[in-house]
């Protein structure tokens, strides 16, 4: 049987070397834990012109979505006012995916969003960011801390633990919570480490389990559950 199809929402590059002019890229790191996870991932391009307007339809052609990490939202996105620290913000980014973070939940889209992607999943849905997190302990910017897993959630049920490890790498976190989402992670200090919709098949997680899910199981799962959404919603086509 074919792969699931799973797309990866592109991130658009300014300037690539290597292709000479701009591009849409993904994380090789997220191509390849689809990949190992049994999806066949697909990078979404968003044309520059009027990218939202066939969303859903050019979504409804795949069977998950995978939301990554990438630049700050900008904070008038959820009302606020720039800090210091807020930096390197990319508006057509912004647009196109809070456009597919609303397009998955309309669809019901399997999705996993990762870092960037849960924050947008936030302010999607009427949420808001902490521009920048102070760090005591644990460290959130390049670093392994453990995140305390609450029993009776999804995420729960997937690492099947309350402690992980995981490879952080961010700034910004969750300030107030949006409805429809419930926390399911947090960190020593509080930080919001994941979150789920309650009605749509949508799990986010701050960290990056891209990093390691050659060798984390907890991380790898995370993949897997993605992938076997995803086949479920292809062979119920």
């Amino acid at each position: 049987m074919p792969r699931p199809l799973v797309a990866v929402i592109g991130r658009r590059g300014a300037q690539v070397p290597i292709l000479r002019f701009s591009a849409t890229l993904a994380a090789e790191a997220v191509c390849e834990a689809v990949w190992a996870a049994g999806g066949e991932p697909v990078v979404l391009h968003g044309p520059a012109a009027d990218p939202l307007a066939e969303l859903e339809s050019r979504l409804t052609a795949f069977d998950g979505v995978l939301l990554p990490g990438g630049a700050d939202v900008e904070p008038q996105r959820y009302g606020a006012e720039p800090a210091r620290e807020t930096t390197g913000t990319v508006a057509f980014q912004d647009d196109f995916d809070l456009g597919v973070t609303r397009a998955v939940l309309n669809l019901d889209l399997p999705t996993l969003a990762i870092c960037r992607g849960m924050q947008v999943l936030n302010v999607a849905l009427g949420g808001t960011l902490h521009q920048h997190i102070t760090e005591t302990d644990p460290l959130h910017h390049n670093a392994i801390h453990d995140v305390f897993v609450i029993s009776g959630t999804r995420l729960h049920a997937m690492v099947g633990t309350e402690t992980i490890d995981v490879s952080s790498y961010h700034h910004q976190a969750i300030d107030r919570l949006a409805p429809g989402l419930t926390v399911s992670a947090t960190a020593a200090d509080g930080v919001v480490e994941a979150v789920e919709h309650d009605r749509a098949d949508v799990v986010a997680v701050q960290w990056h389990p891209e990093d390691r899910h050659a060798t984390s199981t907890t991380d790898a799962a995370l993949f897997a559950d993605l992938i076997d959404r995803a086949r479920k919603r292809k062979e119920s086509q």
